[in-house]
């Protein structure tokens, strides 16, 4: 039951720093463009009213999907409980590698809406 406890825990720490850094994104996102904090695409990085929307919407993703997944990352380990170490190991890595698909994801979102916002890569 330690075991499912500490994978639990270690699996809540992506939701929760989704919704933290979410929220810093959308009241305190970096002032400038820059190569070391940030949402740092091609894209984002074009100019600064780039920069403002991509960490603006990012964040407003992250504060959203960070929500959702923490009830889900504890609910995706409830089959695991009381099982062995190494049941108990798969659910997590499972969870785990769900909550980095959706994180991931969140930046296939944020391009396209940086595309579509500024008419960015599309021929005329």
């Amino acid at each position: 039951m330690g075991f499912w406890i500490f994978l639990t825990i270690c699996n809540l720490m992506i939701p929760i720093l989704m919704i933290v850094i979410g929220k810093v994104f959308i009241n305190h996102p970096p002032k400038k463009v820059n190569g070391i904090y940030g949402y740092r695409t091609s894209r984002s990085m074009k100019n600064q009213d780039t920069w403002n929307f991509a960490h603006l919407y990012c964040g407003k993703l992250w504060w959203k999907i960070g929500w959702i997944m923490l009830p889900l990352s504890v609910i995706g380990m409830l089959p695991a409980i009381g099982k062995n170490d190494n049941m108990a190991g798969g659910w997590g890595a499972a969870v785990i590698t769900a909550e980095c698909i959706a994180m991931l994801m969140t930046i296939f979102f944020v391009e396209r809406a940086l595309a579509k916002k500024f008419d960015i890569g599309r021929n005329r």
